[in-house]
């Protein structure tokens, strides 16, 4: 069953053996940053899950990280 990971700190999701990983935002905050606009906040939110689902149907052979853009 393929898995993502949202990572915070991908280093450790690397040591961990996770195969597909998106970064998170930051270690408090993994889905948000309070210091931008609630539909700024969202729009991060919405790119991180689209990059997870693309991320889950992505045939992979070795370990990858996921690029986001927000």
């Amino acid at each position: 069953m393929p898995v993502v990971q949202l990572a915070n700190l991908v280093p450790v999701a690397k040591t961990t053996g996770t195969n597909r990983i998106v970064p998170g935002f930051a270690i408090p905050y993994p889905l948000g940053n309070p210091e931008m606009t609630e539909e700024q906040q969202h729009q991060m939110r919405r790119h991180r899950i689209e990059v997870c689902l693309d991320a889950l149907t992505t045939p992979i052979e070795e370990q990858t990280v996921f690029k986001v853009k927000i």
